[in-house]
């Protein structure tokens, strides 16, 4: 005789899982169907060129104040190593009571370890120098010396002027 009771409960949360079923094959359990892949996670080819774009518009806008800045430090290291060469000029004619014959004297009487490099020309060797011509010498002075220094460039300045006339 049928009974009019209905499913217990526990049977009816067994069919809402998804159990295994065999495989079209028959050799053993199959998984079910995987939901369908997403989009792989790259970039396209036209993201990165945007990107590579936006890049090169920052550089190209950028590289110009860095030459620029370059520029401007250059002149102010060639500045400060006139000052100091021609500084060291002056205390040397005050302590020898002669002029330097060279820039070398300055560093073999010990007012330099080296001669400092012209930042225009990148040596140290360019430097043009002024020799004294038309002053009175000391008794021990034989030659004129040396009473001003500069740039061995030909170039300009951003003030207009040549780096060899500062």
């Amino acid at each position: 005789m049928a009974s009019s009771r209905t499913k217990p409960w526990w049977l009816s949360l067994r069919a809402s899982f998804r159990s295994p079923t065999l495989s079209p094959a028959g050799r053993g359990i199959s998984r079910p169907p995987l939901q369908p892949k997403k989009q792989s996670c790259g970039f396209t080819l036209i993201e990165l060129m945007i990107v590579i774009s936006v890049i090169l518009i920052l550089v190209s806008v950028a590289l110009p104040a860095y030459n620029q800045s370059i520029w401007r430090a250059r002149e102010s290291v060639l500045k400060q190593n006139l000052f100091a060469l021609r500084s060291v000029i002056s205390q040397y004619t005050l302590d020898k009571q002669k002029a330097p014959q060279s820039l070398e004297d300055l560093v073999t009487a010990g007012y330099f370890k080296q001669i400092p490099t012209d930042p225009m020309t990148g040596h140290n060797d360019t430097w043009t120098v002024e020799e004294e011509t038309d002053t009175i010498m000391t008794v021990d002075q034989k030659e004129p010396g040396i009473f001003d220094v500069h740039s061995g460039s030909t170039a300009t300045g951003s003030d207009g002027t040549a780096y060899n006339t500062w």
